[in-house]
């Protein structure tokens, strides 16, 4: 039996659904913009790639948190 996939990789399936990408490609977004702060890339995804707050959001912490070695 697997464990439930928790915080904001529990978004991923959803977002991957309704956008029409792989979470890998979102990242990839995500590392090629000049931004860096969270919740700049928050309304940066949200204005430019119309993702809603919470997928948007989710997005951005995992891949700050992957980058930052967390």
């Amino acid at each position: 039996m697997t464990e439930a996939v928790k915080g904001p990789a529990s978004y991923f399936p959803s977002i991957e659904k309704k956008y029409g990408r792989p979470t890998a490609e979102w990242k990839e977004i995500i590392r090629s913009s000049p931004l860096t702060r969270h919740m700049e890339l928050v309304s940066w995804l949200k204005t430019e790639h119309g993702l809603g707050h919470g997928h948007a959001n989710a997005l951005v912490a995992h891949t700050l948190s992957e980058d930052s070695g967390k």
